[in-house]
């Protein structure tokens, strides 16, 4: 039988990834609200180091504007971006003053855990959530403890941040779905003032498309990364063989080891993921729908839901904000079915996009802030024909279920 409460906070944050940790680290830096995070004791149900990336635009928070430092977190970071087209031409664009940066997930949870411990209005609390609910006054967390004792917490507002067991009905839905080596060569092979994001040069998939993405930390290190953008994940085997093959026959890489690996599928879907799960329950991260649906992008969308959130409590409001605009997820809705139809061939219209649009707006455009005329100019550039002729549809076609991406994700 589960004891009474065991603890109160204004809010209780379920699960300790970048969404909790991220939204915990504005309320008690704000001072805002009080905060328990619950996280899973060490053990299978802790997941493995990921890596997150981000477009810092000159202030390092990841949100594009105010304070929150993240610096201490940030592993490296890359002035330039290159895209490799199918044909093999590269095309290099400085973003300045924009820089793409990663955060390891272990570096992350670190630093927050630290500013936690530090705060008198924070703490993280080493368990496994079974369920959330509402109460009168707020919600309640019923946990059990690394050595199996039942707790109870009890707050104002409760944020999940746990998977969904099943995504919400969709008109379309693919996966990005990855598996990277951390290698290290023999000799210099890197530049490590530029990230490619998308190299081409791999062969494509019957269904979708496949790049490569490459992350130098040091002249002889990287993040080597296979990606597809399709409908089902492939085994590791195949992950193992295409990284391989990119490796050695597209990079040239010659003799190198792979330190570590990693592997993930984020869902790009134009489902509806309701923000909200009780009357003092909130969903966030991936959940609460974060991840931008024609990206795969969370990292930035979750500094930024979270700085809306903390301002949303600040002023007393008792809803949240969602993490992105409407029309930057009918954009999205209309690019995700013109790349499930193939009525635009993936490879080209992404190259496109970084030949003919200045870098700047671009970034923006891909963190959904752009303006109405930005977009229409972008828009100007890409298959107009194709792409009018899918925004004509989408909102004719029935939202309806999709296979669960499985276990894994590792939004970027």
């Amino acid at each position: 039988m589960s004891q009474g409460p065991v603890g109160t906070s204004d809010v209780v944050v379920v699960g300790g990834g970048a969404a909790g940790l991220s939204l915990a680290h504005r309320l008690v830096e704000t001072g805002v609200a009080t905060v328990t995070v619950v996280e899973p004791p060490d053990g299978p149900p802790r997941p493995a180091e990921r890596t997150w990336c981000y477009w810092d635009h000159g202030d390092g928070d990841g949100d594009g504007g105010g304070d929150g430092d993240l610096d201490e977190a940030v592993t490296a970071t890359w002035p330039l971006l290159r895209v490799h087209g199918p044909d093999g031409s590269p095309l290099t664009v400085d973003p300045a003053p924009s820089r793409y940066r990663m955060v390891r997930s272990t570096a992350f949870e670190r630093l927050v855990h630290a500013r936690l411990e530090r705060s008198p209005g924070g703490r993280v609390l080493r368990a496994t959530a079974d369920s959330v609910h509402d109460v009168p006054g707020g919600a309640e967390v019923r946990c059990t403890a690394a050595d199996g004792r039942p707790l109870t917490l009890r707050s104002r507002y409760v944020f999940d941040s746990r998977p969904l067991r099943a995504l919400p009905p969709a008109r379309t839905q693919l996966l990005q779905h990855f598996r990277g080596w951390f290698v290290r060569t023999r000799t210099d092979r890197f530049d490590p003032a530029v990230a490619d994001l998308m190299d081409f040069r791999v062969p494509q998939p019957r269904h979708g498309l496949a790049f490569g993405y490459v992350l130098p930390l040091a002249p002889d290190r990287a993040l080597v990364e296979y990606t597809e953008f399709s409908r089902t994940p492939l085994t590791t085997a195949a992950y193992e063989a295409a990284l391989g093959h990119y490796a050695r026959e597209v990079l040239r890489l010659g003799e190198f080891t792979v330190d570590t690996a990693e592997q993930g599928v984020i869902p790009m879907t134009d489902a509806r993921f309701p923000r909200r799960a009780g009357a003092a329950v909130f969903r966030i991260g991936t959940a609460g729908g974060a991840t931008r649906p024609a990206t795969g992008y969370t990292f930035a969308a979750v500094q930024r839901h979270s700085r809306a959130i903390a301002a949303a409590l600040r002023d007393g409001h008792g809803r949240v904000p969602a993490p992105h605009g409407r029309r930057a997820l009918a954009m999205d809705a209309v690019l995700l079915r013109a790349l499930d139809t193939g009525r635009i061939d993936g490879p080209a219209f992404f190259t496109g996009l970084f030949r003919r649009t200045p870098p700047q707006r671009l970034l923006r455009f891909l963190d959904g802030a752009t303006s109405v005329r930005e977009e229409w100019g972008i828009g100007l550039r890409t298959p107009v024909g194709p792409m009018l002729r899918t925004a004509l549809e989408v909102p004719f076609l029935p939202r309806r279920p999709h296979p669960a991406p499985g276990t894994g994700e590792n939004p970027r």
